[in-house]
């Protein structure tokens, strides 16, 4: 399944595991990422919310919503399926 899932994000993953830099790997960082994976979807999904109900236009809250998925699903995607190489990327540790 994971290599399922790879393969279907290879365009984000390429990104960040590219390269033949030094990296310093920290376990605590993909767990950092993950969260904060998770608390931008919460965000994400809140303001989708808390916008349909103030009866706010869809063009009016369509770039917070946009930008807030796509680092959520970035950081979910290489904290949960990146190599050590692509989370020490998003941190810039190397």
């Amino acid at each position: 399944m994971k290599a399922l899932l790879r393969k279907i994000f290879a365009p984000i993953l390429n990104v960040f595991e590219s390269g033949t830099d030094p990296y310093a790997y920290k376990p605590l960082n993909r767990k950092v990422l993950i969260v904060l994976g998770v608390l931008f979807s919460v965000l994400d999904v809140a303001v989708v919310a808390i916008s349909k109900r103030g009866g706010v236009a869809p063009s009016d809250y369509l770039i917070p919503v946009v930008v807030f998925g796509v680092v959520a699903l970035v950081a979910l995607v290489v904290g949960c399926l990146g190599n050590e190489r692509a989370v020490s990327k998003i941190w810039g540790s190397r």
